[in-house]
């Protein structure tokens, strides 16, 4: 009796945790070569218990360089960018403010009901080099009055930034620059 207790109490807290969230990620195949650089796509989905309604957004976070104009993006989406965005409620997404932060809302006029695949999401960025970055969400749960909202948080996978690809090839070769500095002084003065 005590052991169904449990198994039941457990069962409920997992149906209580359920999420319902949008979700980008990475497109499986590889990041592709294009005029001016390289193509990141992403796939972006809605999950059960979830609608994408008017407004609701995806922001991919710290994204780095992307050339300007490149975006795609499926009909009803417009696509934004910028350096520090507001997050979704109850989210708290890593931001460098120093990076661009890609924004996709949806401003179509039929909403879009969980499970479904959003589209793909496109821009042109200077590398194809990745890391991982995170991205927050805000859609409206399903078969809701009062058209609550749903925050999501998670990672995601985005180009590595131009200057922090540079950063530690330059750090090595200034290293190793200011250790012929003394040698190169010393010479100097005895000439």
């Amino acid at each position: 009796m005590k052991k169904s207790y449990i198994l039941g109490l457990l069962l409920g807290a997992s149906i209580l945790t359920a999420r319902a969230d949008i979700i980008p990620s990475l497109d499986p195949s590889a990041v592709a070569a294009t005029s001016g650089g390289f193509t990141w796509n992403y796939k972006a989905n809605v999950t059960v218990d979830e609608t994408v309604n008017t407004g609701d957004f995806f922001t991919i976070y710290d994204f780095g360089n992307f050339v300007s104009g490149s975006n795609l993006q499926p009909a009803g989406w417009t696509f934004s960018f910028s350096l520090v965005t507001t997050a979704p409620p109850h989210t708290s997404p890593t931001d460098d403010p120093g990076l661009y932060n890609l924004t996709w809302t949806y401003n179509g006029t039929s909403p879009i009901s969980g499970a479904a695949a959003l589209g793909d999401f496109s821009v042109v960025a200077d590398t194809n080099q990745l890391t991982t970055k995170d991205f927050a969400a805000l859609a409206t749960r399903s078969n809701d009055p009062t058209n609550t909202k749903i925050s999501n948080v998670g990672s995601v996978s985005v180009p590595v930034p131009e200057m922090s690809a540079l950063l530690p090839i330059l750090s090595v070769c200034t290293a190793g620059l200011l250790s012929l500095l003394p040698g190169f002084l010393r010479r100097r003065a005895t000439i």
